[in-house]
């Protein structure tokens, strides 16, 4: 096995196999087999034994596993969560409340803007696009708020402020740093900064864009909005699936019957609950934001308050995880009883891990392949010691270092420029293996922290392909609730949202 810096076949196969993993995104294809593929192909040019190779392939989507099973396990904890919440019409209650002060398409924005990032931060968009679809998105569109412009600051608030930091979850960040080699919880941070000033720009500029269609209150507006739903379905159910992800129609699958057009249907839908768990639907609408919030509170106050303890990387996600399972049994046992809540508990975590799976799991394959580029997930992959495994992509890297300019802003844009590549498949987790191992790659030469390239790189992956800027992405479902053409959206958040990205991105530099 070639372990100089000089390359052997297997950086070329290495090399070979990022580049046709990065076109296969391009033509909006699913990547999960030529990174199986890539694999084999990279095992083999190592080891010159098919045997190692095929076996490979198996080892190197179990330690992609063994890296990231928390990741899951936090999703499917969440969404069990979140399923015995809207048994209890919790979810409902969560929000209701915001739907009074929408008065007039200026605060509807505003509001939406501020509900759907507080919902997706702690649920993913996924399951939050629906909720503020059926109970705040009529009430704003009877304030004077356009249908498009409903569409356009959801997905700007959720799908990409929200997702792209990840910072509750944890699963963008998770994935980034271990790519990179880095801190989780230092990529989370700096996630966190860099979505908030993305979206704060891209959320500017789109209200800029589109005051000037906001028009007064009127209950006409909604009427002629409800009335397309006999022109056009709330979502296509012929829209083919394109790329690695699932989640349009993981959004379908959470979305209610019908919006809620007005107060009396907010009503009669918490009505629905049986009278006698009124106050528990109640309580879990008050305990679990402030539960939430305590837990945020608990991971960043020891960053300003010296004498706390921190919580760290995997600390934090357990925290986040077993405060849901808590508050996941505790609302099972209010709607279901003591003894038929040990058969419901079991129903929402298996329903949260089919959720998980289903989102993510076609990533292990494509972080497997990846992990052949770091010598210490390949030795761990190959069963070899790490001094004895290449370090496929910092050798790639480093060979070519003559070739890449020495700037600082030219790798952190490229690193966006790639990251935004591997977004126009639709998924927007898929390339953070790759974005996150040429961070930690480019790192030493460009000068600029790893974590802060990896971050950058999941802001340029997320917040295209989470559902911002391409039209295959959930952002099909996010415009399929609001009854306009996914195309409009498009146009509507490209250039906010490509601003956005080159001013975070500039930052980025000059602050970490």
């Amino acid at each position: 096995m070639e372990t100089s810096t000089g390359l052997s076949p297997a950086h070329w196969m290495y090399l070979a196999g990022v580049g046709v993993i990065v076109l296969t995104m391009v033509l909006r294809a699913n990547v999960v087999v030529p990174s199986i593929a890539g694999t084999f192909v990279v095992i083999l040019a190592m080891t010159g034994s098919p045997v190692a190779a095929l076996g490979g392939i198996f080892n190197a989507s179990f330690i992609a596993a063994k890296e990231l099973f928390s990741i899951f396990l936090v999703i499917a904890l969440m969404t069990a969560l979140l399923n015995s919440l809207k048994e209890l019409r919790s979810d409902v209650r969560m929000v209701q409340p915001f739907r009074g002060v929408m008065k007039n398409g200026h605060v509807s924005y505003l509001v939406i803007a501020l509900v759907t990032y507080a919902v997706s931060i702690f649920f993913w968009p996924t399951p939050a696009v629906p909720l503020v679809a059926a109970v705040l998105l009529p009430a704003a569109i009877a304030s004077g708020l356009p249908p498009l412009a409903g569409a356009v600051v959801i997905a700007l608030a959720g799908q990409g402020m929200a997702l792209s930091s990840d910072y509750v979850i944890g699963v963008a960040p998770g994935i980034s740093a271990k790519a990179a080699g880095a801190v989780a919880s230092v990529v989370a941070d700096r996630g966190l900064v860099l979505s908030l000033i993305t979206g704060g720009v891209a959320l500017a500029w789109a209200y800029a864009a589109l005051r000037g269609s906001f028009v007064p209150a009127s209950q006409h507006l909604l009427d002629d909005w409800q009335a397309q739903a006999s022109r056009q379905p709330a979502l296509d159910p012929g829209t083919p699936h394109q790329g690695t992800a699932h989640k349009e129609e993981l959004a379908r699958g959470t979305s209610r019957d019908e919006p809620l057009l007005t107060n009396g249907d907010v009503r009669r839908e918490i009505a629905a609950i049986d009278p006698s768990m009124v106050r528990w639907s109640k309580l879990f609408a008050v305990l679990t934001p402030v539960a939430f919030i305590a837990v945020v509170l608990l991971m960043v106050l020891p960053k300003f308050v010296s004498g706390l303890p921190t919580i760290k990387g995997g600390d934090a996600a357990s925290l986040i995880g077993g405060m849901a399972g808590v508050l996941m049994i505790f609302a099972t046992m209010a709607m279901h009883g003591s003894r038929r809540m040990l058969e419901a508990s079991a129903d929402h975590v298996t329903e949260g891990f089919v959720f998980a799976f289903r989102a993510m799991g076609s990533v292990l394959p494509i972080a497997g392949f990846f992990f052949l580029g770091s010598s210490e997930t390949a030795a761990a992959i190959l069963g070899l010691p790490v001094d004895k495994t290449p370090s496929l992509l910092f050798e790639l890297v480093r060979n070519a270092q003559d070739w890449i300019p020495a700037s600082k802003f030219f790798v952190a844009y490229g690193i966006l420029l790639v990251g935004m590549i591997t977004g126009i498949d639709g998924s927007g987790f898929s390339g953070l293996p790759l974005t996150g191992a040429l961070s930690g790659a480019l790192a030493p030469a460009s000068g600029v922290d790893a974590a802060t390239l990896a971050a950058i790189g999941q802001m340029g992956a997320v917040w295209t392909g989470g559902g911002t800027l391409i039209a295959w992405s959930s952002l099909i479902a996010v415009a399929g609730f609001a009854r306009v053409p996914v195309q409009d959206a498009v146009r509507a958040l490209t250039l906010p949202v490509l601003a956005g990205l080159a001013i975070s991105t500039f930052l980025a530099v000059v602050l970490f």
